[in-house]
Parts: structure tokens; sequence; C-alpha cells
């Protein structure tokens, strides 16, 4: 026997309570720093998106950098390593699936970068100085890489007691349960409320079941829009649900190399309403022609409408990369109604250059209305007195 008070060699270290919270905290932090920054380098661009402050842009970003490395020092830079290394363990208790790899990986990463941080911290340069700028402003990739992706560390650490689901249904059970949700579904009394990933790789679903006029909680396995998917447990409310079931893991991201702290800067635009503006204000077909093409312009500043088929080319993406039946479903609408705005879009060009082809413009006849009406002349006959009127004295 191990003496007590002695620790099993090799075993896992307890996972100090609310150690994932210091990479919760630090993300909120700088979250602020983020839209904080962001307001800042608003006040330095034009209507359209152009930097025109490039000093003032410059002096927001370092105070970004200076924050960031701040926000670290406090929230994170104590419990980065322990954190890292109780998400490893809990990594290597999970049973097998897809994301693992990834996940492992991005644990490599966030252990690089905590030694570069911790590497250039311990060698700080003068306060103030443009070293110590130039320090900072090395650090924002790996400051940013932790912000970004520090959850999923936090998430492990947070799994070590929350894999398993509590007191599962027997197979009877489950059968009977998911005879009643199919049934349900059927009849469109199943109203799916929240998903989510568990640890293995697994989808899980909360649903109301609705009979007679009352509603369970009830939890599925699978894919709600295929056959095969089968209800795991039933609960009076979504709490206790969330209780007893495997917590939810981060969920995945659409492009590997997005991050919300490093976006490029924004393309120029010009919005609708600076279009309408123009054709209301324009005089000749040349600048309506030029506002319809405007709209449809391709490249860096693309117009309106080809914004509009980003958008829903991405959305498609998005809900293909859901990886369920309605996802796809929804996916080839959404490619659909990307090729019609593309049609309209070559319709639109084509008008477009036809109507400037005309080189026309409004006729005289169209003549403007004042906004300010004038004032009636002023009358210089002064005006009548009013009536004399006489009061009769009463004699008492």
């Amino acid at each position: 026997m191990t003496p007590a008070g002695v620790p099993v060699p090799d075993s896992p270290r307890p996972v100090a309570a609310g150690l994932g919270n210091a990479a919760r905290d630090f993300r909120l932090r700088m979250a602020v720093i983020d839209c904080e920054t962001e307001a800042a380098l608003d006040r330095t661009r034009d209507r359209h998106g152009r930097t025109v402050h490039a000093g003032a842009a410059a002096a927001a970003r370092t105070h970004r950098d200076k924050a960031a490395v701040e926000a670290y020092t406090t929230h994170l830079a104590p419990h980065a390593e322990a954190l890292l290394d109780a998400a490893r363990l809990a990594l290597d208790a999970l049973p097998p699936a897809r994301h693992l790899a990834g996940w492992r990986a991005v644990l490599d990463g966030l252990d690089a970068c905590t030694a570069e941080i911790r590497r250039t911290l311990d060698r700080p340069a003068a306060p103030g100085s443009p070293a110590e700028r130039a320090q900072f402003r090395a650090l924002w990739p790996h400051l940013t890489a932790w912000a970004d992706h520090g959850s999923i560390a936090s998430s492990l650490a947070d799994q070590h007691d929350r894999q398993h689901q509590k007191d599962p249904l027997t197979d009877e059970e489950q059968r009977m349960w998911t005879e009643r949700a199919q049934a349900a579904q059927l009849r469109g009394a199943l109203d799916l409320t929240e998903s989510w990933y568990a640890a293995d790789g697994q989808p899980i679903t909360l649903a109301y079941l609705v009979e007679d006029d009352d509603s369970t909680v009830v939890a599925l396995r699978g894919d709600p829009g295929m056959p095969g998917w089968r209800v795991i447990g039933h609960y009076a409310h979504e709490y206790e649900a969330g209780k007893a079931l495997p917590a939810a893991v981060p969920p995945g991201v659409l492009c590997a190399d997005t991050s919300r702290f490093n976006r490029p800067a924004p393309a120029p635009e010009v919005s609708v309403q600076d279009l309408l503006r123009d054709v209301v204000e324009g005089h000749s077909a040349g600048d309506a022609s030029n506002a319809l093409l405007d709209a449809v312009q391709r490249g860096h500043q693309a117009g309106p409408l080809v914004r509009l088929q980003e958008l829903l080319e991405t959305s498609g993406q998005f809900a293909g990369a859901l990886e369920t039946a309605q996802g796809r479903q929804i996916a080839a609408r959404l490619s659909a109604l990307g090729r019609q705005i593309e049609f309209l879009t070559r319709e639109v060009e084509e008008a477009a250059e036809d109507l400037g082809a005309t080189v026309a413009v409004l006729p005289p006849h169209r003549t403007p209305v004042l906004r300010m009406r004038p004032r009636p002349a002023v009358d210089t006959t002064p005006p009548a007195p009013p009536p004399h009127t006489t009061t009769t004295a009463r004699h008492l």
C-alpha cells in the first residue's frame, strides 16, 4: 500500500477546481480588447472603410498589444502549463474519435505559444521603449492563438468527470422512448431545441416531446433527420438534462485558419443606400448606370450583389459542413439561390451597360421643387386698428 499523503507514481494529477476558467477569463478579456480596438480603428477610416489616419491606427494597435500582454499575465500565465497538462491527461483518456488528432495538434501549438511568450516576458525590454512595443507586437499572434483556441484546452480540463451519461436508460426503455419520439416527430410534435457534440464525437440533441398537452425533454443520439437515431434519456427540464448528459465540447470551425482576433482589413465598399442616393440625385443615364455597375462590381471592392452571392455560397458550405441530412438539403437550396443571384448579377450588369449607352439625360420639365417654400410678401400697409367700442356708464 502507498502511505497516506504520498502520491501514486504516474497517477493523473487532480485538476484544480476552475482551472479551465483561466482560458475563459483570458478570452473574455481579449474579446473586450478586440471590441475596443475595432472601435478605435473605425474612427481612423473613412465612410468606405479606407484608413485615412495611419498614425492613430498604429497607436490603437500598440495599445491593443500591450493590453493583451497584461491580460495574459493576469489571467493565464500562472495557469497555462497546468491547464495544458490537465488537457493532455483528459485527451489521453478519451475514446478514439475523428477530432482527437486535431485537438492534440492544437495543444501542441498552444504549448509552443506558451513557451515563446514565457521566453519573451523573461527578457523584458525597457518600459515604453520601441523595443518593448516590438516585443508586444511579436507576441500578438501567440496571444491570439490562446484566445482563439484555448477553449479546447479548458474544455478538456473540464471533461474529467463529464464524459459519461448519468443513469442511462435500459435497452427496453430506450426502445420505448424512441418509438414515442418517432411517433411525435411524424405528427410534428418533436421540437428540437439544442444540440452539441460529446467528447466521443457523437452528437446529442435535446427536444421537447409533446404528448396530450404535456411536454418532456428527451435527449437524442444521432441525426434527427435520418433513420437510426434513438432516445438516450428523458428529463423534467433542460437543466436536469444538462447535468446528466455528457458535457459539450467546443464545436468545430468552417475554416481552419479563421481567427476572430486576426481578421483581414475590411475591403472598401459602397452601401446600397449610397448607390440609391446616387441614382436619386443623378441627372444622366450614366449616373444610374454607374450605380448599377458598382452594385455588380467584382474583385476586392465587390458590390452588394456580388457580396450577397458570396454570403449564399459560404452559408451553403456551412450548412453542408454540419454533416446532417437537413444541412445537406439546405446547402443545396442555398447553392441554387447562389446561381440565381449570379444570373441576376449578369442581367443587372447588361442592363446597366445598356442604360449607360443611351447617353440620355432627364428632360428639363422634371423641375425640382424647393424644399423650403418662400415666405409670403410682407404687407406694407399698416393693419386697421380694432374697432373702438364705447361703454355707457351706468349711474346708480
